[in-house]
């Protein structure tokens, strides 16, 4: 009797460490959405094998994450990311969705690794090749530069102040946004990317439950793209 108690208990260890593991990967809450400017101006940037992209803003990931903030990562090993299950997306992924990093590659390796260490959390929900036309779709449905355009905001290398930008952002969508930015080669504030929020779903917008903490100046640069 004593041994059976004893290899139950162990049994529901077992249980339990596997179901900590599945929720660690597939139990998260919503998803950060990253529009992204196409080029880091501090570093070398390279046009994709490709051609040359759209000029918009390009498409950094689609990350499950947790309200506390955090993510998981890395949920599948045996997910491997396959470009045949996305050939009927891979021109429209070449143009919204490009990598301009050097030495100039056709975007697989990105696609690659957003799949690998993002995508594969997201199984649960999104399949590889809805996980990219959900990415898709969002781009379209948000158009971050048309929204920042109509409220007179242009990537023309013109400072703006964050507080327009954000507010521009937030009357496009109806959303809070979070902007990112780095510095261009004369170390200027400028917008590099913005955080949207997106049910789990993959397809709605909704309010961030947590907001990154990202840094910018009262008035940041709009490079031309």
């Amino acid at each position: 009797m004593k041994k059976f108690t004893q290899s139950s208990i162990f049994i529901k260890l077992l249980i339990i460490q596997f179901l900590a593991i599945v929720y660690t990967c597939h139990g998260f809450d919503f998803f950060y959405f990253w529009p992204g400017s196409l080029c880091d101006a501090k570093r070398a940037c390279c046009l994709p094998t490709s051609g040359k992209p759209a000029t918009d803003f390009g498409i950094h990931g689609l990350w499950p994450t947790f309200n506390n903030g955090s993510y998981p990562a890395n949920c599948n090993a045996n997910s491997p990311f396959d470009g045949s299950k996305i050939s009927d997306l891979t021109k429209e992924l070449q143009v919204d969705w490009p990598s301009l990093t050097c030495p100039s590659t056709n975007s697989s390796k990105f696609w690659t690794h957003e799949w690998v260490k993002h995508g594969t959390c997201s199984e649960s929900v999104l399949d590889q090749h809805a996980y990219f036309e959900a990415n898709l779709n969002l781009k379209h449905s948000i158009n971050l530069l048309g929204v920042l355009q109509l409220a007179g905001i242009q990537p023309n290398g013109k400072v703006y102040s964050l507080q327009s930008v954000r507010g521009a952002i937030k009357a496009g969508t109806g959303y809070t946004p979070v902007i990112e930015c780095n510095l261009d080669a004369s170390n200027n504030s400028q917008l590099y990317q913005v955080y949207l929020c997106v049910d789990k779903s993959g397809s709605k917008l909704i309010e961030c439950p947590v907001l990154p903490k990202r840094k910018c100046a009262s008035f940041i640069e709009f490079p031309s793209f």
